[in-house]
C-alpha cells in the first residue's frame, strides 16, 4: 500500500499531479493540431463527418462498458481492505465482459456507426477496438489512485494521437484512404490500451489469490450505477450537438462541426488534467470525514483550472474564424461555432470539478442534474438546429452546460456545508484586460491577428493572474516545493 498525503502536502499533491497532467495537455495539443489539418487537408469534410459519427458510436458503446469505473475505481479501492490489485482485476474483467457485449452489438447492427452506408463488410470490425478503450481508461484510473500519472500523459498525450497523425497521413497516400482515419484510429488506440496495461501491470502486479466472482462484480456494477449514468449522460451531453446535427446536415456540416469541437476540447482537457489527481484526495478526505478539506481540494482546483482555461478560450475565441481556416477554406465559416464552443468549455470546467465532489457526495443528486440538463440541450438542439445548423447546436450545448454548473455548484455546495466558488475577481479583471487587447487586434488582417493576438492574450493574461491573482497555494502549481494549503 502507498501512503496517503499527509493533510499538509494535499495542495502539493493536487500540484504535481496537475502539473503532469497539463503537460500532457500541452503534447496532446501539439500533437492534435497536426492531425485536424492533415484529416482536413487530405481528406475532406465529409470524410471527417463520417470519421466523427462513427467513433461516436463507438466511443458511446465505450463509455456503457466502462461502468462509469474512470472515475469510481478510486472509491471502489478506498473503500475496504481488499488488495488494490485484486479490486483492479474484477473492475477490468467487468469493464472487459461489458465490452465485449457492446462489441457483438455493433458487430451484428454495424448501421449504427455508419447510418449513411449500406456497407456491413469491413466496417463492422470498426467495434472490434471498444475493448482496447475500456480496458485502457480502467487501467489509467486505478493507477491515477496512486497518483502515478505520467502513463496517462504517455498513453494519452503522446503514443496515442501522434499514432493517430502518422497513420492518418502515411494512409491518406495508398489505397486504403477511403477507410485511413478509422484505421488510424484503431492502430492509435491499440498502442494507447498497451502503453497503459503495461505500466499498471509493472506498478499492481500480478492478482495473487484472486478469482473471478460474480456476486463482487456485480456489487462493484451496482455501486457505480449512479456514477455510470452520470458518465453517460455527460458524454450523451458532448455528443448530442453532433447526432441531433447529423439528423439535420450533411456530412460535410458534420465535419466542420467536428473541427471546430476538437480545437474547443483542447481547452477542455486542461479541466480533465487534474481528474486523476483529484478523485483519490476526495475520496480519502470524504472517508476520513473531512468535508471542509474536499471543499478545499474543489476550490483549488476549480481555480486552476479556470486560471488555465480562460486564456486559452480567449486566445482561441477572438481569432476563430483564422484558426479554423488553417484546416481549409471551407471551415473559416465555422468561427462562431468555435467561439460558442469555447465558451462552452468554460461553463463545462466549474460544471465538471463540482461534478466531481457530487459523485461522492450525492451521486443521485448529480444524476438528476446531468440528466435534466440532457434533456434541455435535446429540446433547445431540436429547436434551434434546424433553423441555425451548427450555431445552433453549440448555443443549445453552451446553455445546457452553463445551467448544470450553476447547479451542480449550489447543491455541492449545500452537501459539504462549505463555500465551493471557483471564480475570483482576478479572473474577470485578467480576462477583461486580455479580451480587450484580442478585441482589438481584430482590426488586422487574419494572419497578422493570429500572430499578434494569440501570444499577446497569453502573455497579459499570465502577468496579470500572476501578479494579482495568485496566491502562494496557487503557485505551487508552477513549482516543486511543498505548501501548506491556507484552507
Amino acid at each position: 500500500m502507498v501512503a496517503e498525503p499527509t493533510a499538509g502536502n494535499h495542495v502539493a499533491a493536487l500540484a504535481r499531479g496537475g502539473r503532469t497532467n497539463f503537460t500532457g495537455f500541452v503534447l496532446r495539443l501539439l500533437a492534435r493540431f497536426p492531425f485536424l489539418v492533415i484529416a482536413a487537408r487530405l481528406y475532406g469534410a465529409e470524410s471527417l463527418g463520417l470519421f466523427a459519427y462513427a467513433i461516436m458510436v463507438v466511443e458511446f458503446a465505450a463509455a456503457l462498458a466502462t461502468m462509469g469505473l474512470k472515475r469510481g475505481l478510486a472509491g471502489e479501492m478506498a473503500r475496504d481492505g481488499r488488495p488494490e490489485v485484486q479490486v483492479l482485476a474484477d473492475a477490468l474483467l467487468l469493464g472487459l465482459l461489458a465490452a465485449c457485449l457492446a462489441t457483438g452489438v455493433l458487430l451484428l447492427f454495424p448501421g449504427l456507426m455508419f447510418p449513411d452506408e449500406a456497407e456491413t463488410g469491413a466496417g463492422r470490425w470498426f467495434a472490434l477496438i471498444i475493448p482496447a478503450i475500456v480496458l485502457a481508461d480502467v487501467s489509467l484510473a486505478g493507477l491515477a489512485f496512486r497518483h502515478r500519472i505520467g502513463p496517462a500523459v504517455r498513453a494519452r498525450s503522446l503514443i496515442e494521437p501522434w499514432v493517430l497523425t502518422l497513420v492518418a497521413t502515411g494512409l491518406a497516400f495508398t489505397v486504403l484512404k477511403p477507410g485511413g482515419l478509422l484505421i488510424a484510429y484503431a492502430v492509435s488506440l491499440l498502442a494507447a490500451v498497451t502503453a497503459s496495461l503495461w505500466p499498471a501491470f509493472r506498478q499492481f502486479g500480478w492478482p495473487e489469490g484472486w478469482m473471478p466472482s460474480t456476486g463482487r462484480m456485480l456489487g462493484i456494477a451496482r455501486r457505480n450505477l449512479p456514477l455510470a449514468g452520470a458518465d453517460l449522460v455527460e458524454w450523451s451531453t458532448r455528443r448530442l450537438d453532433v447526432f441531433i446535427l447529423g439528423l439535420f446536415a450533411s456530412s460535410a456540416v458534420v465535419g466542420l462541426y467536428f473541427v471546430a469541437q476538437q480545437v474547443a476540447s483542447l481547452a477542455g482537457k486542461i479541466r480533465s488534467s487534474f481528474d486523476p489527481i483529484l478523485a483519490p484526495l476526495l475520496s480519502a478526505s470524504l472517508k476520513a470525514g473531512k468535508p471542509d478539506e474536499a471543499a478545499a481540494h474543489l476550490r483549488q482546483v476549480g481555480f486552476w483550472v479556470l486560471a488555465l482555461q480562460l486564456p486559452v478560450v480567449l486566445a482561441l475565441g477572438l481569432p476563430a474564424e483564422g484558426i479554423l481556416g488553417l484546416f481549409g477554406p471551407e471551415f473559416a465559416a465555422g468561427g462562431l461555432v468555435l467561439a460558442f464552443l469555447l465558451v462552452a468549455e468554460l461553463a463545462a470546467a466549474s460544471s465538471s470539478v463540482s461534478e466531481m465532489g457530487l459523485i461522492y457526495t450525492h451521486p443521485r443528486y448529480n444524476l438528476i442534474i446531468a440528466v435534466s440538463c440532457l434533456a434541455l440541450q435535446a429540446g433547445l438542439s431540436l429547436l434551434l438546429v434546424p433553423q441555425f445548423g451548427g450555431e445552433g447546436a453549440s448555443g443549445a450545448l453552451l446553455i445546457s452546460l452553463t445551467v448544470a454548473a450553476i447547479a451542480r455548484q449550489l447543491v455541492l455546495s449545500w452537501a459539504l456545508r462549505a463555500p465551493v466558488a471557483f471564480w475570483r475577481w482576478s479572473l474577470l479583471a485578467a480576462g477583461g484586460l486580455a479580451f480587450a487587447f484580442g478585441y482589438a487586434a481584430r482590426a488586422l488582417p487574419e494572419l497578422p491577428e493570429m500572430l499578434v493576438a494569440i501570444p499577446g492574450v497569453l502573455l497579459i493574461f499570465a502577468g496579470v493572474i500572476w501578479r494579482w491573482g495568485f496566491g502562494p497555494d496557487d503557485r505551487a502549481l508552477f513549482s516543486g516545493g511543498r505548501v501548506r494549503s491556507r484552507d
